[in-house]
């Protein structure tokens, strides 16, 4: 079973490669784009049987190297900086080079597992699969919607193959560490509490108290369960919720992060009340630059997975970032 992921070397697609391997699977194509070669860190302790950079590989499938080779695709590879407004690259990035795999695996009937995001949502209170809740606020969250109706269309008139298409919240754990800015708020609240002995969190604005806006926090490790539960299942197709299906404030994410790293040093846990009294967790001002394009509250509607037949527990906040920091300390 020769199976592709790519993205490989990145956040999602390195744990994804090592739950492949868990479960035995080696024969796998990883692709992406090392000119960040540090990513290569995160392929360390994985088996792979190639490694293909993401032009030579899209040109690959487009010359037919590809042909009646592969048994699934795992797209996890894509520009996720929320920031990076080069429309043209995160159209040809995300969005031409995602149609491209699209084609071939329903030409070759494949499945095409991909990662799809909340962004789709924008500032939507309501973040169920349905159009009427979508509303991008970035072009990196229109090269994920805009593929998605693709998707609409094209199950409408019936495919050959699986294709899900999940939508990811905010996801954290094990192997962000190359993301820098863009990595996780657990990775940034563990860095901060290591090196100053404090985290920060940005303050009230636009009704939400201090450290209160809240986001659906979701681990990496049920990110790769799903998937891996899809790749038993290619009957299932769709636009799929990943998420914890619980929104939590980013005052939980700090605490937890710090009591883990407590629990390391051999210290009690304290209350979110206790850190502020001790300078442990301060506020900022809420930047000018990100207001109005905020998301201050996100919560997966999982109820469509669910009834996809998935029923595993998602780890809380407190669960997910105990263990996310027991990794990091292991390192």
């Amino acid at each position: 079973m020769t199976i592709v992921v790519t993205g490989a070397a990145g956040f999602i697609g390195s744990n994804i490669v090592k739950g492949l391997n868990e479960r035995g699977i080696t024969d796998i194509i990883a692709v992406d784009n090392l000119t960040r070669g540090d990513k290569f860190r995160n392929l360390v302790d994985c088996e792979i049987a190639d490694y293909i950079d993401k032009l030579d590989f899209i040109a690959g499938i487009e010359a037919g190297d590809f042909d009646d080779s592969l048994d699934a695709i795992l797209h996890q590879g894509a520009c996720s900086d929320t920031m990076n407004h080069d429309g043209k690259y995160m159209m040809e990035n995300n969005y031409q080079y995602t149609m491209t795999l699209f084609e071939f695996c329903q030409d070759e009937e494949i499945p095409l597992l991909l990662a799809s995001s909340a962004a789709t949502y924008g500032k939507g209170e309501v973040f169920r699969e349905e159009r009427e809740f979508e509303g991008p606020l970035n072009v990196y969250g229109y090269s994920k919607f805009l593929f998605d109706q693709v998707l609409r269309r094209r199950m409408a008139d019936g495919l050959t193959a699986q294709v899900a298409a999940f939508r990811y919240f905010n996801v954290y754990g094990p192997r962000e560490q190359h993301k820098e800015r863009m990595a996780s708020v657990a990775f940034h609240n563990f860095n901060q509490y290591r090196e100053h002995g404090k985290v920060r969190l940005f303050g009230g604005w636009d009704g939400w108290g201090d450290g209160e806006q809240s986001r659906d926090f979701v681990s990496v490790e049920d990110v790769v369960k799903v998937n891996l539960f899809f790749l038993d299942n290619p009957d299932l197709s769709g636009i799929f919720n990943l998420g914890s299906g619980r929104s939590q404030p980013f005052n939980d994410v700090a605490v937890s992060t710090v009591n883990a790293c407590r629990r390391h040093e051999g210290q009690p846990p304290l209350t979110r009340e206790a850190m502020i009294e001790a300078g442990i967790l301060e506020y900022i001002p809420f930047p000018d630059a990100l207001k109005g394009k905020y998301q201050s509250f996100t919560q997966a509607d999982i109820g469509k997975l669910r009834d996809a037949g998935y029923t595993e527990p998602m780890l809380t906040v407190e669960e997910g970032v105990g263990r996310y920091v027991d990794w990091l300390m292991s390192r």
